[in-house]
C-alpha cells in the first residue's frame, strides 16, 4: 500500500479522529491499495507513555582497586604461556571458581585489566 498523504494531528481532515482519539492522535495517513481502486485511512495513536530510565552507567571494575588487592582473572585453558607468566607473578589457580587470583599491581604490570572478573573476596 502506498501512502498518498500524511496529516499531523490537528490539521485539516483530522478533526473527526481528534474527537475520537483526543490527545493520543499523532497523525492520519491516507493510503492507496495496490490496485489503486480503494483509499484507506489509517491513524497513528499513542498507546503507552512511560518515562525513560536514564541509562545505567557502566562501572569500571578496576577503577578503585589498590595495587595489593587481589583480583580474579579469567584465563583460557589453552593459554599456557600466559598461565606461566601469572604463576611467576605470584598468581594461583582457584579450581572451585575456575579463575586465577593475582594482586592488581601484577595484573597492571602484565596488562591484563580487561581479564579482571571481580575483586577477590
Amino acid at each position: 500500500m502506498e501512502v498518498t498523504k500524511t496529516i499531523s494531528a490537528g490539521g485539516p481532515g483530522t478533526k473527526r479522529y481528534q474527537k475520537q482519539y483526543g490527545g493520543n492522535l499523532v497523525c492520519v495517513r491516507y493510503r492507496k491499495d495496490e490496485a489503486g481502486k480503494r483509499r484507506l485511512t489509517t491513524v497513528e495513536i499513542i498507546v503507552d507513555d512511560t518515562p525513560l530510565q536514564p541509562p545505567r552507567r557502566k562501572t569500571n571494575k578496576t577503577a578503585a582497586i589498590g595495587n595489593s588487592q587481589p583480583v580474579l582473572l579469567r584465563i583460557g585453558y589453552e593459554e599456557a604461556e600466559l598461565r606461566e607468566r601469572i604463576k611467576q607473578a605470584g598468581g594461583w589457580w582457584l579450581p572451585k571458581e575456575r579463575l586465577w587470583r593475582l594482586p592488581f599491581g601484577a595484573v597492571e604490570a602484565l596488562k591484563l585489566q580487561a581479564r579482571v572478573v571481580r575483586p577477590a573476596d
